[in-house]
């Protein structure tokens, strides 16, 4: 648990060092110091790199683009560009990493089309028996390439610890022999490997939603600015993203 807390807190740390950031940007781009400028802006790119390359992961394995078609970086050098070309719209500090996932968020879109939601996999979530559940993972990891996600996944630090994930689906007051349960028979791989196979079927809305409350640590008010949805909207698709990945693990493991 208090390695969890350490997260967050280092998440929210993050936060703080990308706001204090924005006052040496708009000075070094007023004196036209474009070396520096990018020299500081390339520290506060972190959290927003590992967002682009798991989604364009997801994308691969959902078959939504060609191997080694696009790159982070790519996108990434795009979105020094953007900050440049348009920091003087954003009106304060705190609204810098917000503003930086949005755009992201935008240039992403920009080359990843989403298809139709298939509400098959989500309507039924809570009628899988554990070998169809065992099935739909198999496949996940060999046919879809599914292993590739996980491969930075689970060299990160904020994956350390399997509750990081557990807690923050199994939020109840009697949730905690739930979450001991699943600690003791799976452990961390299988617990992140499963979660990322339920993420990867979720509508990308949703999906996007859930990560920036619970890997990013943005508060509601502020995905809803990114995500250009209402403070319910957000809610609504967080509570749906947990209340998924919650069935899923209790039929899948508590039976």
């Amino acid at each position: 648990m208090e390695d969890s807390v350490n997260i967050y807190q280092s998440q929210r740390e993050f936060h703080l060092f990308v706001a204090n950031s924005f006052v040496d940007l708009k000075r070094l781009k007023k004196e036209g110091n474009l070396k520096a400028f990018n020299q500081v802006l390339l520290k506060t790119m972190p959290e927003v790199r590992r967002y682009v390359q798991k989604n364009l992961n997801r994308a691969l394995v959902m078959r939504k683009i060609d191997r080694n078609k696009y790159k982070a970086d790519d996108l990434i050098d795009q979105l020094f560009i953007e900050v440049y070309d348009h920091l003087d719209e954003i009106k304060n500090e705190n609204e810098l990493h917000p503003w930086m996932f949005k755009r992201i968020d935008k240039l992403m879109d920009d080359i990843l089309v989403e298809e139709e939601f298939d509400s098959v996999f989500f309507d039924n979530i809570d009628t899988y028996s554990k070998p169809e559940w065992d099935a739909m993972q198999e496949e996940y990891s060999t046919d879809g390439d599914g292993d590739l996600v996980m491969t930075e996944e689970l060299d990160d630090i904020s994956y350390a610890k399997n509750d990081y994930v557990l807690n923050q689906i199994f939020i109840g007051d009697d949730d905690e022999k739930v979450i001991l349960q699943l600690d003791k028979e799976l452990g961390a791989q299988n617990i992140r490997k499963h979660a990322e196979m339920v993420l990867c079927h979720m509508p990308i809305p949703m999906r996007r939603v859930y990560e920036l409350f619970t890997e990013h640590q943005f508060e509601v008010a502020e995905i809803a600015k990114i995500q250009n949805s209402t403070i319910k909207e957000v809610e609504t698709l967080l509570e749906a993203a947990r209340k998924g990945l919650r069935t899923s693990f209790l039929k899948r493991y508590i039976g």
